[in-house]
């Protein structure tokens, strides 16, 4: 003859298998988040290594330099180590010196931002 099922001992040990899923699914959930969060941040650390990277192999313009010489110069390097067109006023801003610098220093922070109001600025 079988034994009746302990419909008590049965509820239990469905219950004790739930809490460890839903532990599981927790946990999974907060790596993921951790995941994206440190995907994010490499992804920042990476922009700003080619931002300043750019910075750096980029010569300073000097006094004597053509300015359209200069930023034609400019263009081209940039578009050669392919620097994201959203940071190129703001390496040209750091590299213009004399006439060319204050012309930029003179932009509000909007048209800093701009690079082709930045360069029509310095170049006329």
């Amino acid at each position: 003859m079988m034994e009746a099922p302990d419909l008590a001992s049965f509820a239990n040990m469905q219950a004790t298998a739930i809490i460890p899923a839903d532990v599981l699914g927790q946990n999974l959930q907060a790596l993921t988040q951790i995941l994206n969060s440190q995907q994010q941040m490499l992804n920042r650390q990476q922009d700003w290594l080619q931002h300043s990277l750019a910075s750096f192999k980029v010569p300073k313009m000097t006094k004597d330099d053509d300015p359209e010489a200069y930023i034609e110069a400019f263009e081209r390097h940039a578009l050669a180590i392919r620097l994201d067109k959203r940071y190129w006023a703001s390496q040209l801003g750091a590299l213009v010196v004399g006439k060319a610098q204050a012309t930029y220093r003179a932009l509000s922070r909007d048209d800093a931002l701009d690079y082709e109001h930045v360069k029509k600025a310095i170049l006329y």
